[in-house]
This record gives structure tokens, C-alpha cells and sequence, in this order.
């Protein structure tokens, strides 16, 4: 049986060469329109980062973890040449995986989440 990959770990952007956070979840899809949409107040709400350039994929979430914590510790410069290793343009990645139709009913339900406090 072949284990699906069901943790990531992600770089945002504010803009090529601006802003950048590192972060891990479960769910890449759901937590990018998350930060797009400015639902969780803080960092990448603050700074407006919210383009996905980098991700990921794993197995098991503590090797996410450790990896989030690793790249984290990185000097911007490095942060940058492992985006340009795959994403030379620095384009939102999530746009390559999604559609407007599966984007705009995970924001609705989101939004339905947001009515009823899951955001704060």
C-alpha cells in the first residue's frame, strides 16, 4: 500500500525577492486561501504575503516539522535559491493544482467558518 503525501511545507511571498514565510500544514490548498484571504490575523496578514512559491510534500508530519524548522533557520539568501531552484519567475504556485471552481467553494466554506468564530 502506497502512503499518500499528506503534510507539506511552504514558502510565501509577498512579491519576487519581498517578504517571505515559511510554514507547514496539512492541508496547502485550504491554508494558502487562508493567508490570501487574510483569515488568520498576523504575519502574512500584516505584510500581505500570501503567493505560494514554494512547497514541499511529505509522508509524515514530523519529518514537515523538522524541515520547517530547518528552512526557517536558513538565511534569506538560501530561502531564495531553493524558490529559484524550481520557480524561476517566483509565479503563485497554487494556481498549477487548483481551479477557480475548487478555490472559490473552499473560500466559501471558509467563510461560512469565519460566521461561526473558527477565525478570530
Amino acid at each position: 500500500m502506497t502512503r499518500q503525501y499528506s503534510y507539506f511545507v511552504y514558502i510565501l511571498a509577498s512579491k519576487k525577492n519581498g517578504t517571505l514565510y515559511v510554514g507547514v500544514t496539512n492541508n496547502l490548498i485550504r491554508r494558502v486561501i487562508e493567508h490570501k484571504e487574510k483569515l488568520v490575523k498576523g504575519f502574512t496578514s500584516r505584510y500581505n504575503v500570501n503567493k505560494l512559491v514554494y512547497f514541499e510534500p511529505f509522508t509524515y508530519v514530523d519529518l514537515a516539522i523538522r524541515r520547517e524548522k530547518e528552512i526557517k533557520k536558513w538565511n534569506r539568501k538560501w530561502k531564495i535559491e531553493l524558490i529559484e531552484q524550481e520557480n524561476k519567475e517566483w509565479k503563485d504556485l497554487l494556481y498549477d493544482f487548483t481551479d477557480e471552481d475548487e478555490i472559490n467553494a473552499i473560500k466559501e466554506y471558509l467563510m461560512i467558518e469565519k460566521e461561526y468564530g473558527f477565525y478570530k
